[in-house]
């Protein structure tokens, strides 16, 4: 069972085992990334000779409390990946029931399952909620958000496609983590760089178990640069905006039903998503499917002219 709950997209080198070509055939869209990734700035030869000091550090947080608007009274973890916030959260608290909507990102479930936790939303002792939700894009509003004061995460990975639906506002209640990733929207799965975000009683537990350097120099002064241009960020929203939206026709006019998703990504419902996945798989082409429904499969968004020509002509080919 854990075993399927972590599946993930990508694996580009597992399914070239099986279906043959080079990476560079390759147009891999299971994974919610986006393809046009924040360009990386030089990086000062000091940073990576030294460990992140203060001033490092102290310039990201302010970076990160003007792009993302965060209360004055909550405090910044940064880390290496929201995976590594996920996988420390449920033993830094009492265990009990965790509420965890569903579908959703599987990593919460398998977090939890594995520290004792049970995964029911009677009596919980905490809850999680992911805005939007991935993979049905599912947005949160704030009469579902506080449970009494009790645990609850509110992962914004992909919130920055859709910034004025931010919770990051409920940061300052008790309780309240929210989780920000660097991953998605900015494109840089490779950073490996996260943030928690609450009040200080709330991460206190978790500021222990990282230690002193959990996040990079790099990361830091990457984070700091990208969060500090709001201009490529007005435009990247903008630019996905149009994409996802000749994507959709392309769906659309090949008669697949699109269920949900973000501008990172859609959720289709396929009669026979392993089949359709297999199909494309063939083209060298790499979508996601669910090992909990025979009939959801996501699909990202392309970024080149020549990958948008390929995703065209292949589903004209297979349907």
């Amino acid at each position: 069972m854990t075993e399927n709950l972590l599946d993930h997209g990508g694996k580009l080198d597992h399914n070239i085992s099986l279906y043959g070509g080079l990476r560079s055939d390759w147009i891999d869209l299971s994974t919610g990334i986006n393809k046009s990734s924040y360009p990386i700035p030089e990086i000062p030869k000091w940073i990576w000779e030294n460990l992140p000091d203060e001033s490092l550090i102290e310039e990201f947080q302010r970076s990160a409390r003007k792009f993302w608007k965060i209360p004055d009274n909550a405090e910044i973890i940064c880390s290496s990946g929201t995976s590594m916030i996920i996988s420390a959260l449920p033993s830094l608290f009492d265990k009990g029931n965790v509420d965890i909507y569903k579908p959703s990102y599987n990593e919460y479930e398998t977090a939890f399952r594995q520290t004792g936790w049970n995964i029911s939303a009677r009596n919980a002792n905490a809850r999680i909620l992911i805005n939007p939700n991935n993979p049905d894009g599912k947005i949160w509003h704030s009469d579902k958000i506080l449970n009494n004061g009790k645990l609850t995460i509110i992962d914004e990975s992909f919130c920055d496609l859709v910034p004025n639906n931010s919770l990051i506002n409920y940061a300052n209640n008790p309780g309240v983590i929210v989780l920000k990733s660097f991953g998605k929207f900015w494109g840089l799965a490779g950073l490996r760089f996260g943030c928690a975000i609450g009040l200080p009683e709330t991460l206190k537990n978790l500021k222990r178990r990282l230690g002193p350097w959990p996040a990079s120099g790099p990361a830091l002064f990457i984070a700091n640069n990208a969060l500090s241009n709001h201009g490529w960020a007005k435009d990247t929203i903008k630019r996905l905006n149009n994409d996802v939206i000749t994507l959709d026709k392309i769906l659309i006019q090949n008669g697949l039903k699109i269920i949900g998703g973000t501008n990172l990504f859609r959720l289709i419902f396929a009669p026979n998503a392993n089949q359709l996945k297999n199909d494309l798989c063939k083209k060298y082409i790499l979508t996601r499917t669910f090992p909990y429904s025979k009939h959801f499969l996501r699909m990202g968004i392309p970024s080149r002219d020549d990958h948008w020509k390929r995703v065209k002509s292949a589903f004209k080919e297979i349907i």
